[in-house]
């Protein structure tokens, strides 16, 4: 077999031992359950969890911060017995969804259903599909009559759609986070993501004084003013370096609402801005970059309160580290192809895991991000196969 690369007799192989039927039905049976976030209720999912992982897992904890917002933590037994001399490994996973507008689905957001290779349902890309093809890829090394080379470690975590605060740095605040390396099966085409921007939203609190409608000028309108503010930000030009995998850091100006009545000129108005920001970026050092655009547009008499609601700081690590190797070799023998390395212009909780935990986190999963939050969303099924039996040789050769 001269000129196939050495991983691909293995790997490939694995694939022969992915029970399709069981993939799918995990996954359906995740997404069967409604976690929607907001308004967040993870813990209805737990019995699906458990029953998935219960014959390998003698030891699971669990964190609850806030009424619902259960996220799991389940050491696996090594077929070998324990030893202290294996890397560990985390796999991390977040239970929760984004909301559905149902009347433009085709298909029941929590009734998932395979049409023409595809499994819709909310939450079958991101990220539940990620997390059946991890807890799959277990079966995988069984039947082929392999076992890890590492402990193995899932973190399955609520939150993550508003920040994961009540999840995966729940978790790390409470010294919950202990690990070698990370992998986070977020839907990237199974591509090796090893950057993402943060994030900043924040509401400005723009003030006006209210007059009559018939003599505008007489008032201050809050909505011109925030007219105004919104030109300055949206898709403003930030300067700077762009990052080689994250381009350029953004505003978006996502939601905007004031006034009172036609007739009275707008003494308030409130502006929601969604800014993506680069490794380095503070929550101090963007908002100042927000408020300097806003004083440059020159807005007489503008007065305002900004409001941070959430901050998430930029992450990345080495494209040329031994586990972003690793990773990306288990995946180009499950699909025939050495996968790209990328970036995201946003954010997961691999953020937490590399720059507050500092283990190294490799973003990979099947499905396509741009099936994430929308309508119909889907996740092919040849993609969650080829998912497991990557994950499975990943977890026999991490070691």
């Amino acid at each position: 077999m001269a000129g196939r690369p050495p991983y691909a007799l293995d790997v490939a192989s694995l694939l022969e031992h992915v029970d399709v039927d069981r993939l799918v039905s995990l996954t359906s049976a995740l997404v069967a359950v409604d976690t929607r976030n907001p308004p967040g209720n993870e813990a209805p999912i737990e019995e699906v969890v458990r029953s998935a992982l219960d014959a390998r897992t003698s030891r699971w904890r669990s964190i609850e911060p806030a009424l619902g917002r259960l996220s799991l933590v389940a050491e696996l037994d090594h077929p070998a017995g324990p030893d202290p001399r294996r890397p560990t490994l985390i796999v991390n996973g977040h239970l929760d969804v984004v909301p559905v507008n149902a009347s433009a689905w085709s298909h029941d957001p929590f009734d998932p259903q395979v049409v023409d290779g595809r499994l819709y349902g909310r939450g079958t890309a991101d990220m539940k599909g990620g997390i059946a093809a991890a807890i799959c890829a277990l079966d995988v090394l069984e039947r082929a009559g392999r076992v890890p080379g590492c402990n193995l470690v899932f973190h399955l975590v609520a939150d993550e759609e508003r920040g994961g605060r009540l999840g995966t740095l729940a978790l790390l605040e409470a010294g919950m986070i202990q690990g070698d390396a990370c992998l986070v099966p977020e839907p990237t085409d199974l591509e090796l993501c090893v950057a993402e921007r943060g994030l900043l939203q924040a509401r400005l609190h723009i003030a006006g004084r209210p007059g009559h409608g018939s003599r505008p000028r007489e008032g201050i309108s809050a909505i011109e003013h925030a007219a105004r503010v919104v030109l300055a930000l949206h898709a403003a030009d930030f300067g700077g370096d762009e990052h080689p995998l994250l381009g350029r850091p953004t505003a978006n100006v996502g939601t905007i609402s004031g006034g009172s009545a036609f007739n009275t000129v707008a003494e308030s108005c409130v502006v929601g801005v969604d800014r993506r920001v680069l490794p380095g970026a503070t929550a101090e050092s963007t908002q100042a970059e927000i408020e300097a655009l806003i004083e440059a547009a020159g807005v007489e008499g503008l007065r305002y309160r900004f409001e941070l609601d959430t901050f998430g700081e930029a992450s990345e690590m080495s494209p040329g580290d031994p586990w972003v190797k690793l990773v990306g070799d288990a995946v180009a023998g499950a699909t025939g192809r050495p996968p790209g390395v990328i970036g995201m212009t946003f954010t997961t909780d691999a953020r937490f895991v590399r720059n507050q935990a500092g283990i190294p986190s490799v973003v990979c999963g099947p499905g396509r991000i741009d099936q994430a939050h929308g309508d119909d969303e889907y996740v092919e099924v040849s993609s969650l196969a080829q998912a497991a039996a990557a994950f499975a040789e990943l977890f026999a050769s991490y070691a």
